[in-house]
């Protein structure tokens, strides 16, 4: 089954899961497989889905750290995640036994970014100290070291051989990891966000565009090999200064993102046109979280619940 208009029209809610959280979801993530997913919340808890079976299957806790920006490591049973209580550490968990694996500690300040390395055991980390890191799961100590002029945001890219990282809000600057330490290889300058801030960045599957999310009422997309702005995507209620994520379908053919009436916008990446405008059943609350599973034909959203939305049309 192929993305088209219609089917992306056609998503609606299958499952809406309103035990698993008594506040907001502020992350997920699929695992490679797609089979999995899992989501951390304001409440300090972190919940497993099983998205062949369309349910949750284990909730753990970090009452003590509190959990944001969770995400899969290459094993389907360990992640890593920021905290929002305590300190500024990344944490290295075992699903299995809910037992930490290893603390980095560096970061100074809030943590907010997270990437891991899409071919081996690295990730990236961006903070409000002005910084992003590098590290590698195998130990504890930062394998490399960015000062930069900002707030960061940073990804790598789908093949793992180089890295982006967005400056204050108007620059992308590239770096190769295997000579990261040079500087970047190259530097874009895009018209400045003064309205807002950039809240992440993201490759699309092929790496050949760049979709950059912000807290207010501009997404845009560039292109990762020039740094030409190619579209600008508006029309989604985002005035309360929200962290909305957006995301790619796996095609890199469309661009979706939540908004703050908790409705979900997307919009043709190639020529920039709204695609559809899908209700939720969020009721109005804003919604967070948008990702496409990575293997199957179906979307997750989040506010305080979590929902899985499936196309209602074959084609």
């Amino acid at each position: 089954m192929k993305l088209s208009d219609s089917v992306m029209r056609s998503f609606r809610v299958a499952k809406l899961f309103k035990d698993q959280n008594t506040e907001r979801i502020n992350s997920i993530d699929f695992s490679h497989n797609g089979e999995t997913m899992i989501s951390s919340s304001e409440d300090d808890s972190i919940v497993i889905y099983d998205c062949l079976e369309g349910k949750p299957k284990k909730t753990l806790y970090s009452k003590k750290y509190g959990v944001d920006m969770i995400r899969f490591t290459h094993a389907v049973n360990t992640v890593i995640y920021t905290s929002n209580k305590m300190d500024d550490n990344i944490r290295y968990l075992s699903l299995h036994d809910n037992k930490y694996i290893r603390y980095f500690s560096g970061h100074t300040k809030k943590v907010v970014s997270l990437s891991m390395s899409p071919i081996d055991d690295s990730f990236l980390s961006g903070s409000l100290d002005k910084t992003v890191r590098l590290w590698d799961l195998r130990s504890p100590n930062c394998q490399g070291l960015m000062h930069l002029q900002g707030r960061p945001v940073a990804s790598f890219d789908p093949e793992g051989l180089i890295f982006a990282c967005g400056v204050n809000s108007e620059l992308i600057k590239l770096y190769d990891l295997r000579s990261f330490d040079k500087g970047p290889f190259t530097t874009f300058r895009l018209q400045q966000d003064r309205d807002c801030d950039w809240t992440s960045l993201k490759f699309s599957a092929d790496g050949k565009l760049i979709l950059i999310s912000t807290n207010g009422a501009v997404i845009r997309l560039v292109d990762a090999f020039s740094g030409q702005p190619k579209q600008t995507f508006m029309g989604h209620l985002n005035q309360k200064g929200l962290l909305l994520e957006s995301s790619f379908s796996p095609d890199a053919k469309y661009v979706l993102s939540g908004s703050q009436n908790g409705k979900v916008h997307v919009w043709n990446a190639e020529n920039g046109t709204k695609t559809a405008v899908l209700e939720s059943k969020h009721c109005e609350s804003p919604m967070h979280c948008i990702q496409f599973n990575p293997k199957f034909m179906m979307l997750a959203t989040a506010a305080q619940h979590m929902a899985f939305w499936l196309p209602s049309i074959d084609e």
